[in-house]
């Protein structure tokens, strides 16, 4: 008797290697699937992902949304993103005006500046052929800068930032001493913050929500630590990992690299695709509240659902029998990198321009990129990230090869 397809889900080794080949055979054989460590259904199907996004009745977040709360117990109101629905509006419409088009526009100009000063030192650092790692010298530092500027808090402490929001990653795939230390040390920093807003508020995130109030009381104290290490972590996280699967897409096919530096209003467009292709969040969770189906087959009261982002944006059935390349003229405005329904990112809209805006910069300074070394993904079930990328960068803008 052969043996069943199982591949390891559960397993951050596998989500750090190629995992797109087992996702296709699974989207064929076994698109809701059965995996038995720790016991969760898994979703590789657009359709499927959606089915579960648009149903939080059915399929709720407040019971975890990462395979690690498997068997923990969850506190109540943990962050917005274990919050559902009708509560979660409450909390979600708090810091929205911090994403509105009006305050993002103000930020454009500070992106676009912070952009091409790291596109200098990136060049800088180049000079003379020497390989650069995209990752720690520009994907990590603009959003690192553009969600520091909006909390309010101090450029100098940046080094620290990173460290504390790797290890609260890290923490989502295995919780250690070392990285519950760093998250115990983040709390704490942040409860230095609330405290000096409740005394001088500013024009920041954070004041606002020192300051808000759901259904006429103030946020305790627990809310508003959990709403900052989560706009910490989401604010910089999934923009870092657009930027260098973007990065990588571009140095690993020359051609759509200089037809995007010749035509930047192309960039839009190019930037969902790098969306959909790089899937920034892999995955997330849901638990059924009731029994239910999908695709006739039975999910019970209780049942974990893991819906793969990732497979989910590779599906043929919704981005073509080339699903699996990049390719930037791609309509890719299906994908779900952001989520959908009531958890769709409340900064996605940041996120893009970031996005736009940093390669608006990158392609416009740089001319030549190769890839100079082996891309090291992040082990992580829930984030698709790289954690360094080599490159060799050449100045001068990259038009007609």
């Amino acid at each position: 008797m052969a043996t069943p397809f199982a591949p390891p889900l559960h397993d951050p080794a596998f989500h750090a290697g190629d995992p797109f080949p087992d996702f296709r055979r699974l989207r064929t054989e076994s698109p809701i699937h059965w995996h038995d460590t720790p016991g969760f259904w898994a979703l590789t199907r657009h359709d499927d992902v959606l089915a579960v996004s648009r149903d939080p009745a059915t399929f709720c977040s407040s019971r975890g949304v990462l395979l690690s709360d498997i068997g923990r117990p969850m506190l109540p109101r943990e962050s917005i993103i274990f919050i559902d629905p009708p509560d979660h509006a409450k909390y979600r419409k708090l810091v929205q005006p911090a994403f509105g088009p009006g305050r993002l526009r103000r930020l454009e100009v500070e992106i676009r500046d912070t952009a091409r000063a790291l596109v200098a030192e990136l060049l800088e650092a180049a000079g003379g052929g020497t390989p650069v790692d995209f990752v720690d010298g520009f994907a990590v530092q603009l959003p690192l800068r553009v969600i520091e500027h909006m909390l309010g808090v101090p450029g100098a402490d940046r080094a620290r930032f990173r460290v504390w929001s790797d290890a609260v990653i890290d923490a989502a795939t295995e919780q250690t001493p070392e990285t519950m230390a760093l998250a115990a040390e983040l709390v704490g920093y942040f409860a230095g913050v609330v405290a000096e807003r409740r005394a001088r508020p500013g024009d920041d995130v954070i004041s606002t929500l020192v300051h808000s109030t759901i259904d006429g009381d103030q946020l305790e104290e627990f809310d508003l630590l959990m709403f900052c290490m989560t706009l910490l972590v989401a604010g910089n996280e999934t923009t870092r990992n657009l930027l260098s699967h973007g990065m990588l897409a571009l140095a690993t096919d020359p051609d759509q690299r200089r037809a995007l530096a010749a035509d930047p209003a192309r960039l839009p467009r190019a930037v969902e695709e790098m969306l959909r292709w790089g899937s920034p969040v892999a995955s997330f969770m849901r638990t059924a509240t009731r029994d239910a189906s999908l695709r006739e087959v039975p999910i019970r009261e209780g049942d974990r659902v893991l819906m793969l982002y990732a497979a989910a944006n590779r599906d043929e059935a919704v981005f073509g029998p080339d699903a699996e390349a990049f390719r930037a003229d791609r309509d890719a405005s299906g994908h779900l990198a952001f989520g959908y329904g009531e958890h769709f990112c409340l900064g996605a809209a940041l996120a893009r321009m970031e996005g736009r805006i940093a390669f608006e910069e990158l392609l416009g300074a740089v001319g030549d990129v190769e890839l100079a070394g082996a891309v090291e993904r992040l082990r992580s079930v829930s984030i698709r990230g790289i954690v360094h990328l080599p490159v060799g960068l050449g100045a001068g803008r990259a038009v007609g090869g």
